[in-house]
Protein backbone atom coordinates (compact mmCIF):
# COMPACT_ATOMS: atom_id res chain seq x y z
CA UNK A 1 0.00 0.00 0.00
CA UNK A 2 1.49 3.36 -1.09
CA UNK A 3 1.06 6.11 1.50
CA UNK A 4 2.33 9.67 1.86
CA UNK A 5 4.48 10.39 4.89
CA UNK A 6 6.35 13.48 6.07
CA UNK A 7 9.82 13.61 7.61
CA UNK A 8 11.48 16.70 9.07
CA UNK A 9 15.26 17.12 8.80
CA UNK A 10 17.41 19.68 10.63
CA UNK A 11 19.45 21.81 8.20
CA UNK A 12 22.97 23.10 8.84
CA UNK A 13 23.64 25.84 6.25
CA UNK A 14 26.84 27.83 6.05
CA UNK A 15 26.83 31.53 6.97
CA UNK A 16 26.48 32.60 3.33
CA UNK A 17 23.72 30.04 2.73
CA UNK A 18 21.87 31.09 5.88
CA UNK A 19 22.02 34.73 4.81
CA UNK A 20 20.53 33.82 1.45
CA UNK A 21 17.83 31.66 3.04
CA UNK A 22 16.73 34.60 5.18
CA UNK A 23 16.73 36.80 2.07
CA UNK A 24 14.53 34.33 0.18
CA UNK A 25 12.19 34.06 3.16
CA UNK A 26 11.68 37.83 3.12
CA UNK A 27 11.04 37.76 -0.63
CA UNK A 28 8.32 35.16 -0.20
CA UNK A 29 6.86 37.25 2.62
CA UNK A 30 6.79 40.34 0.38
CA UNK A 31 5.11 38.33 -2.38
CA UNK A 32 2.45 37.11 0.06
CA UNK A 33 1.77 40.67 1.25
CA UNK A 34 1.71 42.01 -2.33
CA UNK A 35 -0.88 39.42 -3.37
CA UNK A 36 -2.96 40.22 -0.28
CA UNK A 37 -2.80 43.95 -1.04
CA UNK A 38 -3.76 43.22 -4.68
CA UNK A 39 -6.86 41.25 -3.69
CA UNK A 40 -7.89 43.71 -1.01
CA UNK A 41 -7.59 46.89 -3.09
CA UNK A 42 -9.17 45.40 -6.21
CA UNK A 43 -12.25 44.43 -4.23
CA UNK A 44 -12.52 47.60 -2.15
CA UNK A 45 -11.94 50.08 -4.99
CA UNK A 46 -13.31 48.31 -8.06
CA UNK A 47 -15.42 45.44 -6.70
CA UNK A 48 -13.33 42.82 -8.54
CA UNK A 49 -12.75 39.40 -7.00
CA UNK A 50 -9.20 38.22 -7.75
CA UNK A 51 -8.69 34.46 -7.98
CA UNK A 52 -5.56 32.40 -7.60
CA UNK A 53 -5.29 31.94 -11.38
CA UNK A 54 -5.36 35.69 -11.95
CA UNK A 55 -2.37 36.19 -9.68
CA UNK A 56 -0.58 33.09 -10.93
CA UNK A 57 -0.73 34.38 -14.51
CA UNK A 58 0.82 37.69 -13.46
CA UNK A 59 3.92 36.01 -12.02
CA UNK A 60 5.93 35.93 -15.33
CA UNK A 61 5.49 39.70 -15.78
CA UNK A 62 6.10 40.22 -12.07
CA UNK A 63 9.49 38.51 -12.31
CA UNK A 64 10.45 40.70 -15.25
CA UNK A 65 10.00 43.77 -13.05
CA UNK A 66 11.51 42.26 -9.91
CA UNK A 67 14.51 40.27 -11.14
CA UNK A 68 15.47 38.99 -7.68
CA UNK A 69 12.47 36.62 -7.78
CA UNK A 70 13.81 34.71 -10.78
CA UNK A 71 16.19 32.60 -8.70
CA UNK A 72 13.41 31.43 -6.36
CA UNK A 73 11.73 29.14 -8.87
CA UNK A 74 8.30 29.47 -10.47
CA UNK A 75 6.66 26.59 -8.56
CA UNK A 76 7.81 27.94 -5.19
CA UNK A 77 6.30 31.34 -6.06
CA UNK A 78 3.06 29.70 -7.15
CA UNK A 79 2.92 27.84 -3.82
CA UNK A 80 3.24 31.14 -1.95
CA UNK A 81 0.37 32.60 -3.98
CA UNK A 82 -1.63 29.45 -3.32
CA UNK A 83 -0.96 29.83 0.40
CA UNK A 84 -2.80 33.15 0.35
CA UNK A 85 -5.63 31.64 -1.70
CA UNK A 86 -5.93 28.84 0.85
CA UNK A 87 -6.18 31.45 3.63
CA UNK A 88 -9.03 33.19 1.78
CA UNK A 89 -10.81 29.87 1.19
CA UNK A 90 -10.65 29.19 4.94
CA UNK A 91 -12.04 32.66 5.58
CA UNK A 92 -14.93 32.16 3.15
CA UNK A 93 -15.64 28.75 4.71
CA UNK A 94 -15.71 30.37 8.18
CA UNK A 95 -12.80 28.26 9.35
CA UNK A 96 -10.47 31.20 9.98
CA UNK A 97 -10.18 34.98 10.13
CA UNK A 98 -9.45 37.43 7.35
CA UNK A 99 -5.84 37.05 6.09
CA UNK A 100 -3.39 39.55 7.57
CA UNK A 101 -0.17 41.07 6.33
CA UNK A 102 2.86 39.12 7.56
CA UNK A 103 6.01 40.47 9.14
CA UNK A 104 9.40 38.86 8.56
CA UNK A 105 9.52 37.40 12.07
CA UNK A 106 6.11 35.70 11.63
CA UNK A 107 6.71 34.29 8.13
CA UNK A 108 8.32 30.89 8.59
CA UNK A 109 9.27 29.70 5.12
CA UNK A 110 8.16 28.51 1.70
CA UNK A 111 7.25 25.34 -0.17
CA UNK A 112 8.41 23.50 -3.29
CA UNK A 113 5.15 21.74 -4.31
CA UNK A 114 6.85 19.54 -6.92
CA UNK A 115 10.23 17.97 -7.59
CA UNK A 116 11.53 21.08 -9.36
CA UNK A 117 13.99 23.40 -7.61
CA UNK A 118 15.30 20.95 -5.02
CA UNK A 119 16.70 17.45 -4.58
CA UNK A 120 17.24 15.31 -1.49
CA UNK A 121 20.50 13.34 -1.52
CA UNK A 122 19.53 10.84 1.15
CA UNK A 123 18.00 7.44 1.74
CA UNK A 124 16.14 8.64 4.80
CA UNK A 125 19.12 8.79 7.19
CA UNK A 126 20.90 12.19 7.21
CA UNK A 127 22.29 13.38 3.85
CA UNK A 128 22.23 16.64 1.89
CA UNK A 129 19.50 18.89 0.52
CA UNK A 130 20.25 20.59 -2.78
CA UNK A 131 18.41 23.82 -3.62
CA UNK A 132 18.64 25.58 -6.97
CA UNK A 133 20.88 28.67 -6.94
CA UNK A 134 22.04 27.83 -3.41
CA UNK A 135 23.91 24.51 -3.44
CA UNK A 136 23.94 21.58 -1.04
CA UNK A 137 23.02 21.93 2.64
CA UNK A 138 23.88 19.30 5.20
CA UNK A 139 20.88 17.85 6.99
CA UNK A 140 20.33 15.47 9.88
CA UNK A 141 17.33 13.28 10.58
CA UNK A 142 16.01 9.78 10.13
CA UNK A 143 12.83 8.66 8.43
CA UNK A 144 10.96 5.57 9.55
CA UNK A 145 10.24 4.65 5.92
CA UNK A 146 11.70 6.29 2.82
CA UNK A 147 10.41 6.40 -0.72
CA UNK A 148 10.02 8.88 -3.57
CA UNK A 149 10.24 12.54 -2.44
CA UNK A 150 7.35 14.68 -3.67
CA UNK A 151 7.35 18.06 -1.87
CA UNK A 152 9.72 20.05 0.32
CA UNK A 153 8.98 22.87 2.78
CA UNK A 154 11.77 25.06 4.16
CA UNK A 155 10.99 26.22 7.71
CA UNK A 156 12.66 28.77 10.01
CA UNK A 157 11.75 27.97 13.61
CA UNK A 158 13.42 28.69 16.93
CA UNK A 159 16.45 30.17 15.13
CA UNK A 160 16.97 26.88 13.30
CA UNK A 161 16.36 25.75 9.73
CA UNK A 162 14.37 22.63 8.89
CA UNK A 163 13.34 20.80 5.72
CA UNK A 164 9.98 19.03 5.87
CA UNK A 165 9.92 16.47 3.05
CA UNK A 166 6.94 14.35 1.99
CA UNK A 167 7.57 10.98 0.34
CA UNK A 168 5.43 8.33 -1.30
CA UNK A 169 6.40 5.06 0.33
CA UNK A 170 5.12 1.59 1.14
CA UNK A 171 3.68 1.29 4.63
CA UNK A 172 5.65 -1.07 6.86
CA UNK A 173 3.91 -1.53 10.17
CA UNK A 174 3.45 -4.66 12.22
CA UNK A 175 0.02 -5.32 13.65
CA UNK A 176 -2.15 -7.97 15.21
CA UNK A 177 -5.79 -9.03 14.98
CA UNK A 178 -6.69 -7.77 18.45
CA UNK A 179 -9.46 -5.36 19.38
CA UNK A 180 -9.42 -2.72 22.08
CA UNK A 181 -11.51 0.11 23.51
CA UNK A 182 -9.93 3.37 24.63
CA UNK A 183 -11.10 6.01 27.09
CA UNK A 184 -9.23 9.32 27.08
CA UNK A 185 -9.12 11.77 29.95
CA UNK A 186 -6.97 13.88 32.25
CA UNK A 187 -6.92 11.66 35.38
CA UNK A 188 -5.65 8.82 33.18
CA UNK A 189 -4.40 9.82 29.75
CA UNK A 190 -5.57 6.53 28.21
CA UNK A 191 -7.48 3.67 29.80
CA UNK A 192 -7.69 0.46 27.76
CA UNK A 193 -10.37 -2.19 27.87
CA UNK A 194 -7.76 -4.86 28.74
CA UNK A 195 -6.98 -3.06 32.02
CA UNK A 196 -3.90 -1.20 30.84
CA UNK A 197 -3.70 2.38 32.09
CA UNK A 198 -1.38 5.00 30.59
CA UNK A 199 -0.83 7.84 33.03
CA UNK A 200 -0.88 11.49 32.07
CA UNK A 201 2.76 12.57 31.52
CA UNK A 202 1.91 16.22 32.35
CA UNK A 203 4.68 17.73 30.25
CA UNK A 204 3.26 21.25 30.47
CA UNK A 205 2.50 21.02 34.20
CA UNK A 206 6.07 19.93 34.94
CA UNK A 207 7.49 22.86 32.99
CA UNK A 208 4.87 25.46 33.90
CA UNK A 209 6.88 26.89 36.80
CA UNK A 210 9.92 27.52 34.61
CA UNK A 211 7.72 29.16 31.96
CA UNK A 212 6.11 31.43 34.55
CA UNK A 213 9.52 32.45 35.92
CA UNK A 214 10.79 33.23 32.43
CA UNK A 215 7.60 35.16 31.66
CA UNK A 216 8.06 37.24 34.80
CA UNK A 217 11.55 38.19 33.63
CA UNK A 218 10.16 39.02 30.19
CA UNK A 219 7.62 41.47 31.61
CA UNK A 220 10.42 43.42 33.26
CA UNK A 221 12.20 44.04 29.96
CA UNK A 222 11.47 46.69 27.35
CA UNK A 223 8.89 45.18 25.02
CA UNK A 224 8.42 46.34 21.41
CA UNK A 225 5.66 48.76 20.51
CA UNK A 226 5.21 49.19 16.78
CA UNK A 227 2.68 52.02 17.11
CA UNK A 228 5.04 54.08 19.26
CA UNK A 229 8.06 52.89 17.23
CA UNK A 230 9.79 51.39 20.24
CA UNK A 231 12.19 48.55 19.54
CA UNK A 232 12.57 45.58 21.84
CA UNK A 233 15.66 45.47 24.01
CA UNK A 234 18.25 42.73 23.58
CA UNK A 235 17.38 41.30 26.99
CA UNK A 236 13.69 41.16 26.02
CA UNK A 237 14.59 39.16 22.91
CA UNK A 238 16.79 36.87 24.98
CA UNK A 239 14.01 36.25 27.52
CA UNK A 240 11.47 35.71 24.72
CA UNK A 241 13.77 33.17 23.12
CA UNK A 242 14.06 31.30 26.42
CA UNK A 243 10.26 31.04 26.74
CA UNK A 244 9.94 29.80 23.16
CA UNK A 245 12.61 27.20 23.82
CA UNK A 246 10.75 25.85 26.86
CA UNK A 247 7.43 25.73 25.00
CA UNK A 248 9.04 24.02 22.03
CA UNK A 249 10.54 21.39 24.32
CA UNK A 250 7.11 20.64 25.81
CA UNK A 251 5.63 20.32 22.32
CA UNK A 252 8.36 17.93 21.18
CA UNK A 253 8.01 15.79 24.31
CA UNK A 254 4.25 15.54 23.90
CA UNK A 255 4.49 14.70 20.20
CA UNK A 256 7.11 12.00 20.80
CA UNK A 257 5.00 10.46 23.58
CA UNK A 258 1.86 10.50 21.43
CA UNK A 259 3.59 8.72 18.54
CA UNK A 260 4.93 6.02 20.86
CA UNK A 261 1.55 5.44 22.52
CA UNK A 262 -0.29 5.34 19.17
CA UNK A 263 2.28 2.94 17.69
CA UNK A 264 2.01 0.58 20.67
CA UNK A 265 -1.80 0.53 20.50
CA UNK A 266 -1.88 -0.10 16.74
CA UNK A 267 0.85 -2.75 16.96
CA UNK A 268 -1.39 -5.07 18.98
CA UNK A 269 -4.84 -4.20 17.63
CA UNK A 270 -6.52 -3.78 14.25
CA UNK A 271 -9.86 -2.65 15.75
CA UNK A 272 -9.91 0.40 18.00
CA UNK A 273 -13.04 1.93 19.51
CA UNK A 274 -13.23 5.26 21.29
CA UNK A 275 -15.84 7.80 22.29
CA UNK A 276 -16.55 10.56 19.78
CA UNK A 277 -15.33 13.60 21.69
CA UNK A 278 -15.96 17.25 20.88
CA UNK A 279 -12.51 18.55 21.85
CA UNK A 280 -13.28 22.09 20.72
CA UNK A 281 -16.36 22.25 22.90
CA UNK A 282 -14.63 20.59 25.86
CA UNK A 283 -11.80 23.14 25.83
CA UNK A 284 -14.03 26.19 25.28
CA UNK A 285 -13.30 28.93 27.82
CA UNK A 286 -15.72 29.62 30.64
CA UNK A 287 -18.69 31.88 30.05
CA UNK A 288 -18.49 35.52 31.03
CA UNK A 289 -19.30 35.99 34.70
CA UNK A 290 -18.76 32.33 35.60
CA UNK A 291 -17.71 31.67 39.21
CA UNK A 292 -15.58 28.67 38.20
CA UNK A 293 -13.48 30.43 35.62
CA UNK A 294 -10.13 29.40 37.12
CA UNK A 295 -11.22 25.76 37.45
CA UNK A 296 -12.32 25.70 33.81
CA UNK A 297 -9.01 27.23 32.72
CA UNK A 298 -7.09 24.54 34.61
CA UNK A 299 -9.25 21.78 33.10
CA UNK A 300 -8.70 23.13 29.58
CA UNK A 301 -4.96 23.26 30.17
CA UNK A 302 -4.96 19.64 31.36
CA UNK A 303 -6.94 18.46 28.33
CA UNK A 304 -4.65 20.27 25.91
CA UNK A 305 -1.58 18.97 27.74
CA UNK A 306 -2.63 15.39 26.91
CA UNK A 307 -3.43 16.33 23.30
CA UNK A 308 -6.38 13.95 22.94
CA UNK A 309 -7.37 15.19 19.48
CA UNK A 310 -3.89 14.73 17.98
CA UNK A 311 -3.47 11.35 19.69
CA UNK A 312 -6.70 10.09 18.12
CA UNK A 313 -5.58 11.39 14.70
CA UNK A 314 -2.27 9.51 15.02
CA UNK A 315 -4.06 6.27 15.90
CA UNK A 316 -6.40 6.67 12.93
CA UNK A 317 -3.71 7.25 10.32
CA UNK A 318 -1.57 4.40 11.66
CA UNK A 319 -4.59 2.10 11.45
CA UNK A 320 -5.21 3.19 7.86
CA UNK A 321 -1.78 1.88 6.82
CA UNK A 322 -3.03 -1.72 7.02
CA UNK A 323 -6.78 -1.10 6.58
CA UNK A 324 -7.55 -1.23 10.29
CA UNK A 325 -10.87 0.00 11.67
CA UNK A 326 -11.46 2.89 14.06
CA UNK A 327 -14.97 3.15 15.51
CA UNK A 328 -16.32 6.42 16.89
CA UNK A 329 -18.72 5.51 19.70
CA UNK A 330 -21.59 8.06 19.93
CA UNK A 331 -22.16 9.99 23.13
CA UNK A 332 -25.68 8.58 23.57
CA UNK A 333 -24.13 5.25 24.59
CA UNK A 334 -22.85 6.95 27.81
CA UNK A 335 -19.87 4.61 28.34
CA UNK A 336 -18.90 6.04 31.74
CA UNK A 337 -22.44 5.50 33.09
CA UNK A 338 -22.97 1.97 31.72
CA UNK A 339 -21.91 -1.38 33.15
CA UNK A 340 -19.88 -3.39 30.58
CA UNK A 341 -21.14 -6.72 31.91
CA UNK A 342 -24.92 -6.29 32.33
CA UNK A 343 -25.58 -2.97 30.58
CA UNK A 344 -27.19 -1.32 33.60
CA UNK A 345 -26.90 2.47 33.58
CA UNK A 346 -26.20 4.39 36.74
CA UNK A 347 -25.19 8.04 36.82
CA UNK A 348 -21.84 8.68 38.51
CA UNK A 349 -20.22 11.84 39.77
CA UNK A 350 -16.79 12.81 38.46
CA UNK A 351 -15.34 12.11 41.90
CA UNK A 352 -16.34 8.41 41.66
CA UNK A 353 -13.28 6.74 40.13
CA UNK A 354 -14.42 3.12 40.64
CA UNK A 355 -17.27 1.43 38.78
CA UNK A 356 -19.32 -0.73 41.14
CA UNK A 357 -22.46 -2.15 39.55
CA UNK A 358 -25.32 -2.59 41.98
CA UNK A 359 -26.98 -5.20 39.73
CA UNK A 360 -24.19 -7.65 38.83
CA UNK A 361 -21.60 -6.47 41.40
CA UNK A 362 -18.98 -5.92 38.72
CA UNK A 363 -16.10 -3.79 40.04
CA UNK A 364 -13.48 -2.09 37.87
CA UNK A 365 -11.77 1.21 37.35
CA UNK A 366 -14.24 3.76 36.01
CA UNK A 367 -12.22 4.56 32.87
CA UNK A 368 -11.42 0.90 32.16
CA UNK A 369 -15.12 0.01 32.43
CA UNK A 370 -15.97 2.80 29.97
CA UNK A 371 -13.37 1.45 27.53
CA UNK A 372 -14.93 -2.02 27.82
CA UNK A 373 -18.36 -0.57 26.98
CA UNK A 374 -16.91 1.06 23.85
CA UNK A 375 -15.34 -2.23 22.76
CA UNK A 376 -18.65 -4.06 23.28
CA UNK A 377 -20.38 -1.45 21.13
CA UNK A 378 -17.80 -1.88 18.33
CA UNK A 379 -18.11 -5.66 18.40
CA UNK A 380 -21.89 -5.31 18.31
CA UNK A 381 -21.68 -3.59 14.92
CA UNK A 382 -20.67 -6.94 13.43
CA UNK A 383 -20.35 -7.13 9.66
CA UNK A 384 -21.35 -3.48 9.22
CA UNK A 385 -17.73 -2.60 10.01
CA UNK A 386 -16.74 -3.78 6.54
CA UNK A 387 -18.60 -0.80 5.08
CA UNK A 388 -17.55 1.65 7.78
CA UNK A 389 -14.58 2.98 5.78
CA UNK A 390 -12.64 3.20 9.08
CA UNK A 391 -14.59 6.35 10.05
CA UNK A 392 -18.26 5.32 10.41
CA UNK A 393 -19.47 8.10 12.69
CA UNK A 394 -16.98 10.93 12.16
CA UNK A 395 -17.95 14.24 10.61
CA UNK A 396 -17.06 14.82 6.97
CA UNK A 397 -14.01 17.13 6.90
CA UNK A 398 -14.17 20.44 5.06
CA UNK A 399 -11.52 20.87 2.35
CA UNK A 400 -10.51 24.31 1.17
CA UNK A 401 -8.58 23.30 -1.93
CA UNK A 402 -4.97 22.23 -2.33
CA UNK A 403 -2.08 22.75 -4.69
CA UNK A 404 -2.56 19.32 -6.23
CA UNK A 405 -5.83 20.45 -7.85
CA UNK A 406 -4.12 23.52 -9.24
CA UNK A 407 -1.53 21.42 -11.05
CA UNK A 408 -4.30 19.65 -12.95
CA UNK A 409 -5.51 22.90 -14.52
CA UNK A 410 -3.61 24.37 -17.46
CA UNK A 411 -2.18 27.83 -17.05
CA UNK A 412 -4.58 30.40 -18.46
CA UNK A 413 -3.73 33.43 -20.50
CA UNK A 414 -3.67 36.78 -18.69
CA UNK A 415 -6.80 38.89 -18.95
CA UNK A 416 -6.57 41.91 -21.23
Amino acid sequence: MIVTRRTTFRLYPTKSQESKLHYWRRLHKDLFNACLYHRKTEYQRFGNSISYYDQQNILPDFKECWHEYKELGSQALQATVKRLDYAFQRFFSRLGGYPKFKSARHYRGWTYPGISGWKAHTTGDNGYLELSNLGQIQMRGKARTWGTPTTCTIIWKQAKWYASITVNCESKRETSTGAIGLDFGTYHAVACSDGTIIDNPKFLANTQQKIEQASKKLRRKRAPNFKKKIKASKRWRKAKKQISKLQSKVTNQRQDWQHKVAAQIVKNNSLVASEKLNIKGMTRKAKKGSKRKHQKTGLNRSLLDVGIGNLISLIKYKLDEFNGVFVDVPLKIAPSQTCPRCGHKNKKELSERVHNCEVCNFVADRDVAAAMVMLNYAKGLGTSLSNADAKPLSKTPQHCGGFRKVQQVKRQKPRT
